[in-house]
């Protein structure tokens, strides 16, 4: 007769497999692409992200911008290196380029990422640039599942800045504020349409107040994708 040995699987020298933690792997993201439909114009706006290393150390490039009538209004690049710091975090460190409308304007960069509690992705980054320049980047999203394929996005993003810059249409202090909501589906992981809504505020570069006026609302249109 046949049966079940209670004797546990004990492995023997030809079966263990070698595990390294050198190896090198690499992802891109395409987070959002979408259009805006601001005063009657059309507006692109992306945000995309990617990384090349090992389990510990990796090179991150990241990217996002406005483009206004088909031409780049507001854009930066950023080449960081980012080491495990902790369980959910890490530290990230580099350089980071605006360009588009305006002068560009070189920074270096110091920041983090990782999960807070209850899952929300967070990242926290410090410039320091040319003239006696520092800002601030704050960004938080958190991803709701409301099934396997539909899932729901709220999104903020903040960006300080010590002095007004109206060459790039900059406020000082709070800067710009971003909030939205979006609504993906994921055809498969690798590609997923969305719609949303996002509401936008900016400093007055012409007054030392921070906000003159009230935010605006505007429907957003889009695509996440891996490559």
């Amino acid at each position: 007769m046949g049966g079940t040995s209670s004797v546990p699987y004990a492995p023997t020298q030809t079966s263990e497999m070698p595990v390294s933690d050198t190896d090198l792997f690499g992802s891109v993201l395409l987070d959002q692409l979408e259009w805006r439909n601001p005063d009657s114009t059309q507006a692109a706006e992306w945000e995309a992200e990617g990384w090349y290393g090992g389990d510990f150390d990796k090179l991150w490039v990241t990217t996002e911008g406005e483009r206004l009538s088909g031409e780049t209004q507001d854009a930066f690049a950023e080449l960081l290196w980012d080491h495990v710091a902790g369980r959910w975090w890490n530290l990230q460190a580099g350089v980071r380029e605006d360009f588009g409308d305006g002068p560009s304007r070189s920074w270096a960069a110091l920041g983090v990422r990782g999960l807070a509690p209850y899952g929300i992705d967070i990242e926290a980054t410090a410039y320091a640039g040319e003239a006696g320049r520092t800002a601030a980047r704050l960004r938080a999203e958190y991803d709701i599942l409301l099934t396997q394929r539909l899932i729901l996005q709220p999104e903020a993003e903040a960006n300080l800045y010590s002095k007004r810059d109206p060459a790039r249409q900059v406020g000082s202090g709070l800067s710009d504020l971003d909030a939205g909501i979006r609504l993906r589906y994921e055809i498969r992981r690798e590609l997923a349409p969305y719609i949303g809504i996002v509401w936008t505020r900016q400093a007055d570069i012409d007054s030392s107040r921070a906000f003159t006026e009230a935010g605006y609302v505007q429907l957003v249109a889009g695509v996440r994708a891996w490559l």
